[in-house]
């Protein structure tokens, strides 16, 4: 017998939005027939939920949300989380004071909440000069403090989430950088999601580990989870899940740890992939 998927989990950024961060009208009909269908959708994006667009949150049958890169799996009928993975604050402070020796610009989420130091968030324009619409969401999202390691200090609380920004020039620090955060900070787990990103989670925190949570907790076995992602930070979601489908638009690295490669994210391919599975679906 032919397996049914029961869980769809589904990066957003380059996954079902375009990179105008619009929702292609393929790609919500093909969700509703999902959900139609029995599947149960689930956003896997690093965002934090104060960031997901409207659009989405109101779709009446999406209620579980993976947030943070799987830092947190959120459930909003209910109101509370589910699964959870921080980054403690001493870690995260001594983290801060070596990304200080860098070129880079950088913030965090805590308890769903993105801060940023006031002095970087208003140098952020040339950090976004080929990604206006990443500046947008930046600026939208993270509250501009005077003292950023003070602000964490007070709050003695862990973080779910930290991220640092590079100039398009320093591709190649970028590069080096994801090789060596790791090596220096064991704990983390670094990964990417736009061009000019690295984003840092506890080791315990990964996509594919808080899908699996998520998928115990409603009864479904991993061999019934659907995925579909394109960046680095969703090839443990795609490894784990029963069948992972990359974007055209993903790296050679993510497209290797997928089991299906779909069309583009301006092509609506996640759209498209799901139709033909929920065709060759019983």
């Amino acid at each position: 017998m032919m397996l049914v998927y029961r869980l769809l989990a589904f990066d957003l950024d380059g996954t079902l939005l375009n990179d105008k961060k619009e929702l292609p009208e393929e790609n919500l009909q093909a969700l509703r027939e999902a959900a139609a269908r029995g599947m149960i959708p689930v956003p896997a994006t690093g965002r934090i939920l104060r960031g997901i667009p409207e659009e989405i949150k109101t779709l009446p049958f999406i209620r579980y949300y993976i947030l943070s890169n799987g830092a947190a799996v959120f459930d909003t009928k209910e109101q509370k989380t589910l699964y959870r993975a921080d980054i403690p604050l001493e870690l995260a402070l001594r983290v801060y004071d070596y990304l200080d020796t860098l070129p880079v610009l950088y913030d965090c989420y805590q308890d769903e909440i993105g801060w940023m130091s006031r002095e970087m968030y208003e140098r952020c324009g040339p950090y976004f000069a080929q990604e206006p619409e990443i500046l947008k969401l930046v600026e939208r999202l993270r509250i501009p403090v005077e003292d950023f390691k003070g602000t964490l200090r007070r709050s003695g609380r862990p973080l779910q989430k930290m991220q640092m920004f590079f100039l398009p020039r320093d591709q190649e620090e970028r590069q080096r950088q994801l090789r060596l955060i790791p090596r220096r900070f064991p704990e983390l787990l670094a990964t990417t999601s736009v061009s000019n990103n690295i984003e840092l989670n506890s080791v315990a925190a990964n996509k594919g580990q808080a899908m699996l949570a998520l998928a115990a907790a409603l009864g479904i076995s991993p061999e019934e989870t659907l995925a579909f992602g394109d960046g680095s930070n969703d090839m443990s979601m795609l490894r784990a899940a029963g069948l992972g489908v990359a974007m055209g638009n993903a790296g050679e690295e993510v497209k290797a740890s997928a089991d299906l490669v779909a069309a583009e994210n301006n092509e609506a391919g996640f759209g498209r992939a799901l139709r033909q599975i929920l065709e060759e679906q019983p």
